[in-house]
């Protein structure tokens, strides 16, 4: 029982704790409301788990999202609140400026290669991971892997604030990331010895973004994902086949739990079993995201569940690609244990594995790094 509950008297006498009186009735009629906005809740999540078609009334799967996300409400509960734009709804998040005024908060931070937090120091990708989550924006952890996401920007002049400028090119992607924030400049964490910065950008070749444009066009790589993942309409630039009808809302609802881009989640789910909830391999993984028995046990679910099985590889690869930092190692980790990445300090020399990884990083649409 709470310190606040127990401190209430029955008869609506403060008691010693000093808690204003409380009338019975009234409290009753308080809970009883509380009770009722649970039972709301609860009501549009049975909806969620359900293997059907879409709720009733429910158009498209924009409408779909939009249902769980609230009715009437402008913002999902975790993106921040949007600056004004006359009325216009802004669901997927923050402008540029609020991009730039977040990054600005960690200016001076040390640069630490693998750094991703103040405490920490950031390298250039972490601080560009992190300011975005703080947003509610996940991205991937590596810049290879961040020039995967998003919309390319034909030139510097077509930059807005908040855009992603990337510079080093290599044969896995390029090297150097930083946020664009106006009038030639950009904030970046530049290399050992130096802080979070402000200076010129200079001359990019590559720019993509990753916010709704203020026309109100998706620019927003995880919008249109979300929005595309319905039956027959998969993520554009991904090798995802057609995602069958009702695993879609699964795969949003577990991404956006643990922080997993969702094509990834989808792309797992179509390597490993063809999206066949009942599928069990020759070495006895099970269900659609095969899962090993004992794994399964461990996550607490139920591997011939979509929802329970989807939910458990998305909580497996939320923890290996903050473990290993980047989605190749994470793969790695998922399909030949974290043990063994650990013990070849990358994707472990088999062949199985790396064939893996490279179908999976496929299907999703990335462009496969080096896995470091």
């Amino acid at each position: 029982m709470s310190t606040a509950i127990a401190s209430i008297s029955t008869t609506g006498t403060p008691t010693s704790l000093g808690t204003p009186a409380v009338n019975p009735a009234e409290l009753a009629g308080g809970l009883s409301g509380i009770e009722s906005e649970i039972g709301a809740i609860q009501a549009s999540f049975s909806q969620l788990s359900q293997l059907g078609s879409a709720p009733a009334g429910v158009a498209s799967f924009q409408d779909l999202i939009d249902t769980f996300m609230g009715a009437g409400s402008t913002t999902p509960a975790s993106s921040p609140a949007s600056t004004d734009t006359g009325g216009a709804s802004q669901p997927y998040g923050p402008s540029g400026s609020e991009v730039v005024a977040e990054a600005e908060r960690y200016l001076g931070v040390r640069y630490t290669w693998g750094g991703t937090s103040r405490a920490t120091g950031f390298d250039c990708s972490g601080l560009v991971q992190h300011v975005y989550a703080a947003l509610g924006i996940q991205l991937p952890r590596t810049s290879q892997e961040q020039a995967t996401v998003g919309q390319p920007v034909a030139s510097l002049a077509a930059a807005q604030p908040g855009d992603l400028v990337f510079f080093e090119p290599g044969p896995s992607g390029p090297g150097h990331v930083g946020i664009y924030i106006g009038n030639g400049e950009m904030i970046d964490a530049p290399y050992t010895g130096t802080v979070v910065q402000i200076q010129p950008v200079g001359n990019p070749y590559e720019i993509r973004r990753v916010l709704q444009s203020p026309a109100g066009a998706s620019g927003a790589n995880a919008a249109a994902t979300y929005a595309s993942m319905s039956e027959g309409s998969v993520p554009s630039g991904t090798g995802l086949g057609s995602i069958p009808g009702g695993l879609a809302p699964l795969f949003l609802s577990a991404a956006s739990r643990y922080g997993v881009p969702p094509q990834l989640l989808a792309a797992v789910a179509q390597a490993e079993s063809g999206f066949n909830p009942n599928a069990v391999s020759s070495a006895g993984a099970e269900g659609i995201m095969q899962l090993m028995p004992s794994t399964a046990a461990g996550l607490g679910v139920d591997p011939f569940n979509p929802a329970q099985a989807i939910d458990g590889a998305a909580q497996l690869l939320s923890g290996y690609i903050n473990q290993f930092g980047s989605i190749p190692l994470a793969l790695a980790a998922y399909n030949a244990g974290p043990g063994a990445v650990e013990r070849y300090g990358g994707i472990p020399p088999y062949a199985q594995t790396q064939s893996y990884v490279q179908e999976v990083m496929g299907y999703a649409g990335y462009q496969q790094g080096s896995g470091s």
